[in-house]
């Protein structure tokens, strides 16, 4: 007999949605945006305050996919037990998913790292202008890294959940045995 779990599934599902497009958008569209500031001066605060204004919400979003998560193997635990491909899917979204959380933290720590920097200015968010110094450029650098990392994993997190609700679906032809 199968039992619904859409609370913590949706919490898993939305919780890296939120993550996912988070890290994407603001990478894209906050920081290209900020970019774009007349002022270079500008450019690094304005970006700083909106992912300090995000911070808050990918925190909540990663809390709930963990949560969401855990869930998830607990109410699965006979079908991880019996089923080896789903235990291989969770063995790699588990490293996985601490590693972008780690990366989310290690991102957050690089951008108060670069609001510290603001008044220096730069070209964009993630590159060098001409009054940057180095310490500000080596950060810019790694961020410039972690912002696009974070969506390739979290992307691949999306696609490992897909894959482990397409195992679940029955085989291909089991009702046709009692039809018989």
């Amino acid at each position: 007999m199968s039992q619904r779990n859409t609370v913590i599934r949706s919490m898993h599902d939305l919780g890296m949605a939120a993550w996912f497009g988070g890290t994407l958008m603001g990478a894209v569209g906050l920081n290209g945006a900020a970019a774009k500031a007349i002022d270079p001066t500008e450019r690094l605060r304005l970006s700083s305050i909106g992912w300090g204004r995000w911070a808050p919400v990918q925190g909540a979003a990663i809390l709930t996919h963990a949560i969401g998560g855990v869930g998830v193997i607990i109410t699965n635990r006979g079908r991880l037990a019996a089923q080896s491909d789903a235990r291989v899917n969770s063995y790699i979204k588990l490293p996985l998913t601490i590693v972008a959380a780690g990366l989310s933290l290690y991102s957050g720590i690089l951008g108060t790292r670069i609001a510290k920097h603001a008044d220096e200015g730069a070209t964009g968010v993630t590159e060098p202008g001409a009054g940057t110094s180095d310490e500000l450029a080596a950060v810019q650098r790694q961020q410039k890294i972690v912002q696009w990392t974070l969506p390739l994993i979290t992307g691949v997190l999306i696609v490992l959940g897909a894959q482990q609700g397409e195992q679940q679906r029955p085989v291909a032809g089991w009702l046709d045995r009692f039809k018989r």
